[in-house]
């Protein structure tokens, strides 16, 4: 249970939050009888405080639904009640292209940056119902919420946290840049992860300049080693030392070892690029690829991934691939 108190304060959309992850059992029906559960308990307590309830809006594995009192919105609450994901079926008694003596399958994990500002970019990314890894940036308007529904579809949640970069791209309105203490360091990624529910791990943003600091990723790694988080060093540049850095620190890390998805932004150049990365898993047994939620991204995904488990490999997520 995680709580936003807003109700009072100056800006417009004022009422408290209140977000509750139901754990259930495996199936559906559990699922729903928890949530049944939850909402009679939460609809006496209304009652008793004056409060009516607006209709309520379900996306998979989120219900969302205000109170009101006096016709001015007091809560928005927020149901999580995790939903399996679905992964692609194998076809019967098929091993076309599979590895190894034992037939077991590549892995893959696709990692989708930069979610948190475009709810419709959200979206569309919940629509593709596999083991997907969804990296959150702190301190956009939907960050939050996106990371709460993404948990209740199934995606597995990361940081994207922003660091410096060499280019000069634009930067978040706070990351990691060399120079800081251990202490501003421990403190600013401890803000960050707080704001978003349900991290599991961190990538860096951009970061160029950031990860090729040893200071600077020796400072960063003891706070996720403290917070049992794991460290995928998204290969901004051929300097990094962020990998190293975790492993040393002992925190569980892994790297993309595959060209970015979509560096060109259409259907037909992520598609390539998708293929690249499929042979990557095959080659090395594991591959971890990033992308990000562009329409031509999405799409391309939608019409390949279907076709992954009749090529040996399988979609896991980020942090299957960690060591």
């Amino acid at each position: 249970m995680r709580s936003e108190l807003r109700y009072g304060d100056t800006r417009v959309d004022s009422a408290d939050h209140l977000y509750v992850t139901v754990r259930a059992s495996g199936n559906e029906a559990g699922r729903r009888a928890a949530l049944a559960n939850l909402l009679q308990t939460l609809g006496a307590v209304a009652t008793r405080n004056g409060l009516t309830q607006d209709a309520a809006v379900e996306s998979g594995g989120l219900l969302r639904f205000s109170y009101r009192r006096g016709g001015v919105v007091t809560h928005t609450i927020h149901l999580v009640s995790p939903i399996a994901v679905r992964a692609a079926a194998p076809a019967a008694g098929s091993s076309a292209g599979a590895r190894g003596p034992d037939k077991s399958p590549a892995r893959l994990a696709i990692i989708l940056d930069d979610l948190g500002g475009d709810r419709a970019a959200a979206d569309a990314v919940f629509a593709l119902r596999y083991p997907l890894t969804l990296s959150v940036l702190p301190g956009h308007p939907h960050s939050a919420e996106i990371a709460e529904e993404a948990y209740a579809h199934g995606y597995q949640v990361m940081l994207h946290l922003p660091m410096q970069s060499v280019a000069g791209e634009k930067a978040e309105a706070a990351e990691l840049h060399p120079g800081l203490a251990p202490g501003e360091v421990a403190s600013l990624v401890t803000q960050m992860l707080d704001s978003i529910p349900h991290v599991a791990g961190v990538n860096n943003h951009q970061g160029s300049q950031a990860t090729a600091n040893t200071e600077l990723m020796s400072a960063l790694m003891p706070v996720l080693r403290e917070r049992g988080l794991f460290y995928i060093d998204s290969r901004t540049t051929a300097a990094t030392v962020a990998f190293a850095s975790a492993q040393h620190a002992g925190v569980p890390a892994g790297f993309r070892n595959v060209p970015f998805l979509d560096d060109v932004a259409e259907v037909d150049a992520v598609r390539r690029q998708l293929t690249l990365a499929i042979d990557g898993a095959k080659q090395k047994g594991e591959a971890i690829a990033i992308g990000h939620p562009h329409a031509a991204t999405l799409r391309a995904l939608g019409e390949i991934l279907p076709e992954l488990e009749a090529q040996g490999v399988r979609l896991v997520y980020a942090s299957e691939l960690v060591h």
